[in-house]
């Protein structure tokens, strides 16, 4: 597939990529609405400070981690087309009351139960899979999480727009936010009727049991319990956050604990009951699966998208303090950062899908990540400004493209739970953000730097030595077994003879 074709819109599947990514533009639009308002809503409510916009951050992206495997499980059961409409028309309800929130229970909730719109990101993993042969996949799923991320971008280019021009008056801001609840309420409405789950003819081929991921070894099913316990982890880093900032009481913080470790507990047990019985049975050759592989994929997304949320929310500060930039300066600047993703995601698709090695690429991207990081950590007053704004933006052409090349894999590890890997591997993203935005607490800006760079290094290694090509890497079709080929209908089933 070739940028031209992005243009062809009697195609089908051309119509569903467009579609679908700016659902997730919609969702990302819907998300990052509270940041570019911010001090507006300081000045209209005299109440507000800025600890309770840092709290409100960290409310913004708590719930993403938990929801992303749900929404997993839920997308491989119903199909992406139900789950991503019915995501936008529930999610456009918190938007909505955030919007005319006054008090601080109403803010907080509010915006807790809007975090889970961040999952949306996992459902057009699936939904871009089916619709798009293994040949062409890269790019395609670079297109819709390049282009649908920018939704943050333009939720911070035209909101303020909105409320001081086109709404105006002291409630301006209240009505630019419902406004986003609105798009979301419509767009997902639209969206139900305007695409379908799969080409015509084809089936969704679905998992057998959606409440866990399925394994294919005992030492998979050890490792899947392993990597299950850091995104609780992730959620009460959270919480101990909001009550360091004084937010939450210690007694809070203990009931916190206590529900993240019985929903572990709970997840573990699912896990558990699900697999045992497949592992005693047998797994049958062809329908086997390394997990190790979805592991390498769990650590790039927590190095490269966890290091682009962590990187953003400090940037314009670090060159603003760094080089005495103004507010606007240091700002714009960091803007490069977001507006990168609309060509670098596509490409890190793209170059996977043509240069003949998915493993290969993914390894280059990783090496080029931690080359960048390492060079910004060495930025200091000294470095031409110039220098280190170009060190900035190929570092974000690494960190973006790794993201794209994460995402051109996972529909190839198992497509019949695609679903689910992906929402386990974009949960580490948000994992990597919540740790790395912990440890720069701790540290200065450059040290911060050169850890972003070790985690990247660590991916690397992780990848070298667990991550494998994938089956029909550059085929026309997926890999799927006879049952699976009969389920999506793509051959008959054979004609058993009695004896």
């Amino acid at each position: 597939m070739t940028i031209k074709d992005l243009f062809s819109f009697k195609s089908e599947r051309i119509k569903v990529l467009h579609f679908t990514w700016f659902a997730f533009f919609v969702s990302f639009f819907a998300w990052f609405s509270m940041a570019p308002l911010a001090t507006t809503m300081m000045e209209n409510m005299d109440w507000l400070t800025a600890e309770h916009l840092a709290a409100l951050g960290i409310c913004n992206v708590v719930l993403t981690i938990p929801a992303r495997i749900i929404i997993g499980q839920l997308l491989d059961k119903w199909g992406p087309r139900i789950v991503f409409s019915g995501l936008l028309i529930t999610m456009s309800l918190p938007t909505i009351v955030f919007a005319f929130g006054d008090t601080w229970i109403q803010l907080m909730i509010s915006r807790l139960v809007l975090g889970s719109i961040g999952a949306s990101f996992v459902i057009g993993i699936r939904m871009v899979a089916e619709w798009f042969p293994p040949k062409h996949v890269g790019f395609a799923e670079g297109i819709y999480g390049g282009w649908g991320n920018f939704g943050s971008a333009a939720a911070a280019i035209l909101l303020p727009w909105l409320a001081l021009t086109v709404f105006a008056g002291d409630n301006g801001y209240r009505y630019a936010l419902a406004f986003t609840g609105v798009v979301c309420f419509l767009y997902g409405i639209l969206y139900y009727f305007v695409v379908r789950d799969t080409p015509k003819g084809k089936k969704l081929v679905r998992p057998k049991r959606t409440a866990a991921l399925e394994v294919s070894s005992w030492g998979d099913l050890i490792q899947l319990m392993i990597w299950t316990l850091p995104l609780g982890g992730a959620v009460a880093i959270s919480a101990w956050r909001l009550e360091g900032l004084g937010f939450i009481s210690k007694p809070i913080l203990y009931v916190v604990y206590t529900v993240i470790l019985i929903v572990l507990f709970y997840q573990l047990y699912t896990i558990l009951k699900i697999n045992i019985p497949i592992l005693k049975k047998g797994v049958p050759k062809e329908d086997r699966y390394k997990f190790r592989n979805v592991v390498a994929l769990n650590s790039t997304y927590f190095a490269n998208f966890g290091a682009e949320l962590a990187i953003v929310s400090m940037l314009p500060m670090f060159f603003q303090l760094t080089f005495s930039l103004s507010a606007a300066q240091a700002g714009l600047i960091a803007s490069s950062f977001a507006f990168v993703n609309l060509l670098a995601r596509p490409l890190g698709g793209m170059l996977s899908d043509r240069l003949g090695s998915r493993r290969k690429v993914m390894l280059v991207y990783m090496i080029g990540i931690s080359i960048g990081l390492l060079l910004m950590g060495f930025i200091n007053s000294s470095w031409p400004l110039a220098f280190a704004v170009a060190i900035t933006i190929i570092t974000s052409m690494f960190i973006q493209g790794a993201e794209g090349a994460t995402f051109a894999v996972i529909p190839l590890i198992k497509k019949r739970i695609t679903g689910q890997i992906a929402g386990m591997s974009g949960a580490y993203g948000n994992v990597g953000s919540t740790v790395y935005l912990t440890l720069y607490t701790f540290v200065s800006a450059q040290q911060f730097f050169f850890l972003l760079a070790t985690g990247a290094i660590i991916s690397f290694i992780i990848c070298y030595f667990m991550l494998d090509e994938p089956k029909n890497s550059f085929a026309e079709n997926y890999y799927l077994t006879e049952e699976e080929l009969v389920e999506a209908n793509q051959i008959v089933a054979p004609v058993r003879k009695s004896m």
